[in-house]
């Protein structure tokens, strides 16, 4: 019996989650990626000695990468080693730091203290958000999002309005909390992943419990070590990786890809998922009596941000940092409306920091330290040149080393800038953008840009611009969700 083949452009966290699903089904796989290793915008950067997470940073929902690999027969533990962060992270506002603890009593407290009478409300507020996030886990996300009636199972409807798919995150903490300390607290997960707090669904504070009762985690080697155990998955499932090889054209007979052409050779396949940026693949890769949507369509979608993010090496060792920092020491609301409604570069913008090395020694040479900021902005953003690039980080730096008291730029060794027009050189993406579309009532589950090509039969579409969403976890569980499909589509 010959096996059927299938043709993955792209190695990220949903190209790779689909690869593995789709050789476990018997597929013969091929995955076509554009740069030297696996890991699409998650990939890993050596220099000078020290390794640095090119993209995500953030280790949540860890039952969810628990999940994935149980589909194989593996556990996490078999691929890469997990240590919960305590603190999960801190927060510095304008009067100073403050740790997020990871023991919940701890977090009780601290509520507490910041406004009395709050924890009670923070145990209320967090068994809401597990019933959002366990229902929105097993019974939302795992859809394909192609038909409203995926969605009409009794349990679903019965609580569609504990489910908060009508109200606005901001209103929904606001219900809860009075001090603007935690209202940016709670907001936080949403702002720098998809949209402003009103627009986004309180549904979304299912973030909430996946980071205060999931916990903050980090995989010794870095993010990039789940990429590796992913790989590795793939490999023993008999998937086969072409690197170095950007796909330049699909060809279309008869409403079915014939043929991918790379810049190196040429693929027959009996169906090809799209893991790349979904906008490239249909304005670049197809010609435009094959594209689902138009350029309209896509102008007229919200976009979650794009990224500001410097690459630092340090020839010392900092004191009293913590492995995840979030600097909410400007105005929150200020920088949420540049990004999502005047979309312009800040004045005074939030910014966050990760310090691996903090964490794990070897991440940086004996005695130094490497440091990840990212500062939100607005997807579209042009001009982003050097000299924009430094005048941002002069700015982050200097409110950075007045509030832990050390000086950091005289000991800069290293330093490596990424913007816009970066993400959209590595990896075609729309608008620069670093996450994909916001999460709004509007762009969600069947409102996002289709898993299957409405003019090519057998292509098909994962990622951050299709279901479930932006972030590590949707995307392993987008890849599921395209495998499962093309196997039904196609048995």
């Amino acid at each position: 019996m010959v096996r059927k083949k299938v043709a993955i452009i792209g190695s990220g966290f949903s190209g790779l989650s689909a690869a593995c699903f789709m050789a476990k089904a018997g597929w013969d796989v091929s995955v076509i990626e554009k740069h030297a290793i696996p890991g699409g915008r998650a990939r890993k950067m050596e220099a000078e000695g020290f390794t640095f997470d090119m993209g995500p940073s953030w280790y949540w929902m860890p039952d969810v990468f628990e999940r994935f690999f149980n589909h194989f027969g593996h556990t996490v533990s078999d691929y890469y080693s997990l240590s919960r962060l305590n603190p999960s992270y801190r927060v510095y506002w304008t009067a100073g730091g403050v740790d997020i603890p990871a023991d919940y009593t701890e977090l009780q407290q601290l509520f507490e203290n910041i406004e009395p009478g709050s924890a009670n409300k923070l145990d209320a507020f967090l068994k809401e958000a597990e019933y959002k996030y366990k229902t929105g886990i097993q019974k939302l996300v795992l859809k394909p999002g192609l038909s409203i009636a995926e969605f009409i199972e009794w349990d679903v409807i019965a609580g569609i309005f504990r489910l908060d798919l009508f109200g606005s995150m901001k209103k929904h903490v606001a219900s809860y909390f009075k001090d603007e300390r935690l209202r940016e607290l709670m907001e936080f997960p949403v702002l720098f992943l998809g949209a402003l707090p009103q627009n986004t669904p309180a549904l979304y504070s299912l973030m909430n419990y996946a980071d205060m009762i999931g916990g903050t985690w980090f995989p010794k080697g870095g993010m990039y070590s789940v990429v590796e155990g992913m790989f590795r998955l793939a490999k023993e499932l008999g998937v086969e990786f072409h690197f170095n090889e950007n796909v330049v054209q699909l060809q279309v007979k008869g409403k079915l890809v014939e043929r991918l052409i790379t810049e190196r050779g040429e693929y027959e396949a009996d169906v090809v998922i799209g893991s790349a940026d979904y906008h490239h693949i249909e304005s670049q890769l197809l010609d435009v009596q094959y594209r689902s949507y138009n350029e309209k369509y896509w102008e007229s979608r919200v976009m979650a941000p794009g990224c500001l993010i410097y690459y630092v090496g340090l020839n010392k060792k900092l004191k009293n940092i913590k492995h995840h920092m979030l600097f909410f020491d400007a105005s929150f609301k200020d920088h949420a409306e540049k990004i999502y409604t005047t979309k312009e570069w800040p004045e005074e913008p939030l910014f966050y920091v990760s310090v691996t090395s903090s964490t794990e020694l070897s991440l940086a040479p004996a005695g130094c330290e490497n440091l990840f900021f990212l500062v939100p902005v607005a997807p579209g953003l042009e001009n982003d040149d050097e000299q924009l690039r430094e005048h941002y980080f002069t700015k982050i730096v200097s409110r950075m080393e007045k509030h832990i008291g050390q000086s950091i730029t005289e000991h800069i060794i290293y330093k490596k800038t990424y913007a816009n027009s970066n993400f959209v050189n590595d990896y075609n993406s729309f608008k620069g953008n670093a996450y994909g579309l916001a999460n709004t009532l509007s762009q969600t589950a069947i409102l996002k840009p289709s898993i299957k090509s409405r003019k090519v039969k057998n292509l098909y579409y994962t990622g951050q611009l299709t279901v479930p969403g932006p972030g590590i976890p949707p995307s392993l569980i987008s890849g599921e969700v395209v495998a499962k499909q093309v196997i039904k589509d196609w048995r």
